[in-house]
């Protein structure tokens, strides 16, 4: 595909590999995500989703197989990806103004710059009153927010986000995906969301890839043609019941 940004071309991942207790944790693998896509990938417990993220951020390898991003083969961490984990990993010494400053700073922007980018995320988290709290005063939600505006104020050109919201309840789940949805029509970040919450792929995604169980591999690709524009009424609708419904029976 001409447009596709970021490319995984049948990738293999196997751990121990020639050794008796071998593991095949993804087997033949071809994802393709496209500039300005929310692709969200959904597949049981062990399938290899986390896996194939951590490839994808150049934190792990393939086996075989090869993983592109703008044609470049993914050879180790870049600034061109940017990280959100299920675990909150901000800088507990540093305010929540900080956090989302740190890579601004590090990029050596000038003062103004870097106060700009900081307010507009802290604006569009709608964490401004908390710019000078600390992490452990902040809830799950609220240090989640924290993490994501940290990580678009990098200006990735991929976002990377491994089940970012599973630690959290459910009410404050679906107004972080809310936000999270809104955030992206208004940035339209490339973007890769790993979950296991088929509900949850179906409301952000563009396009959601199906991973079967271990050795995980693709089941099917579907887009998701649903309105650009959505609002948490829209999980109600027989459109999305019906494309919830088809991924469920893919699953089980």
């Amino acid at each position: 595909m001409a447009d596709a940004k970021l490319v995984a071309s049948n990738v293999c991942k196997i751990y121990n590999a020639g050794k008796k207790n071998a593991f095949k944790a993804i087997d033949n693998v071809n994802v393709e995500v496209c500039e300005n896509e929310f692709v969200c990938m959904v597949g049981p417990s062990g399938c290899g989703k986390s896996t194939l993220l951590r490839m994808f951020a150049g934190l792990d390898f393939p086996t075989s197989g090869e993983i592109t991003i703008d044609g470049e083969k993914i050879i180790g961490p870049g600034a061109n990806r940017g990280m959100v984990f299920q675990t909150y990993t901000l800088f507990p010494w540093m305010t929540v103004e900080d956090n989302i400053k740190f890579g601004p700073k590090l990029k050596k922007m000038t003062k103004q710059e870097q106060q700009e980018i900081t307010d507009k995320y802290l604006t569009a988290i709608g964490l401004e009153k908390f710019r000078n709290s600390r992490p452990k005063e902040l809830s799950g939600g609220m240090k989640q927010r924290v993490a994501i505006a940290r990580a678009l104020a990098n200006n990735p050109e991929v976002l990377l986000m491994d089940e970012p919201f599973g630690a959290l309840d459910l009410f404050t789940k679906s107004q972080m995906q809310l936000m999270m949805r809104e955030l992206w029509q208004r940035e339209r970040t490339t973007i890769v969301f790993i979950t296991h919450d088929i509900e949850e792929a179906v409301f952000l995604g563009t396009k959601v890839y199906v991973m079967s169980a271990s050795p995980g591999q693709i089941r099917e690709v579907i887009d998701i043609d649903l309105p650009y524009s959505r609002d948490l009424d829209l999980k109600d609708t027989p459109e999305f019941i019906k494309i919830r419904r088809h991924i469920h029976s893919l699953l089980h």
